[in-house]
């Protein structure tokens, strides 16, 4: 793919799911619901908020993609995720996993443990999180990184990386990994890109509805276009956004931005971090458009 398909492939993301409104059901933070539906629907998808296994596998059968974020655990969800991400990968139902605060607790790291085996289509958190995943899936070596803080980030965006392309391979999906700057792999292409605001910092919930909005746009794209178009949709939103300068004003500009941004106006303003040959081929010199 060239930078020019690219903008293309995610103006055509955009545009789709304005037009088709797909369904991508979550099972998700409870702090943060409210955010995350509403950033859902204002690209053009539609949301479901779910708690029970049997409701959650019936779901799972039917929707054309899902998304599963790891933070509020219930001990429920015990039997409830792993379930639901047998339906999904059974039904090859395009998935987005965030796994946040991951390692906090042992019944987290048991279905995340198991999430292994269910192979997630696209891969969101930040880049302890990433880190951190990749090492309980043994794809990294124990040494890499740091510690999980909370569900805050100890790490640098860039040191995830490797992590990321580990799992991206693992999994034949997409990995995202969000902070100062944002990074989306697929394993073989890799793109650090730029935009968004610190107000992002200033609300809750953000990343949880950025996961959710990945998870709308799988339902009409490719794992890396849904991860990079979601990514893409939120900087050049929070940028405007950031116009507003106090965080509640911040995010009631963020949801009008996402509902009035078009394909053609996220292509445009589509912001790669350095030059685009660097940025396009990842640390072990495969280039884009082998």
């Amino acid at each position: 793919m060239t930078e020019q398909e690219i903008r293309t492939a995610l103006a055509q993301a955009v545009d789709d799911v304005r037009e088709k409104n797909p369904l991508a059901p979550s099972i998700t933070n409870t702090v943060t619901q409210d955010f995350v539906a509403n950033a859902q629907l204002a690209v053009g998808g539609s949301a479901a908020m779910l708690y029970l296994p049997d409701e959650c596998e019936a779901m799972a059968k039917v929707a054309p993609a899902f998304y599963i974020n790891m933070g509020t655990t219930m001990p429920f969800y015990a039997e409830t995720l792993p379930h639901a991400a047998r339906a999904l990968c059974d039904n090859r139902t395009p998935w987005v996993l965030d796994p946040v605060g991951i390692g906090m607790s042992e019944l987290r790291t048991k279905i995340l443990s198991q999430f292994k085996d269910f192979k997630p289509t696209i891969i969101r958190g930040n880049a302890s999180e990433i880190i951190a995943l990749a090492k309980l899936w043994q794809l990294v070596g124990d040494n890499y990184g740091g510690q999980v803080r909370g569900v805050d980030s100890t790490e640098k965006v860039s040191s995830a990386k490797s992590a990321a392309i580990a799992l991206a391979k693992f999994t034949g999906g997409a990995v995202a990994v969000s902070g100062e700057e944002d990074l989306v792999t697929d394993g073989t292409k890799t793109i650090s890109c730029a935009g968004g605001s610190i107000l992002f910092t200033k609300i809750t919930g953000s990343g949880c509805a950025l996961g959710g909005v990945m998870a709308i746009y799988a339902a009409v794209a490719t794992p890396f276009i849904a991860a990079l178009a979601a990514t893409t949709v939120f900087n050049v939103a929070g940028t405007t956004a950031a116009e507003a300068q106090v965080p509640a004003s911040f995010k009631v500009k963020f949801l009008d931005t996402l509902y009035t941004l078009t394909g053609a106006e996220v292509a445009q303003n589509f912001r790669v971090v350095g030059t685009i040959d660097s940025m396009l081929t990842y640390n072990f010199g495969m280039e884009l458009n082998s």
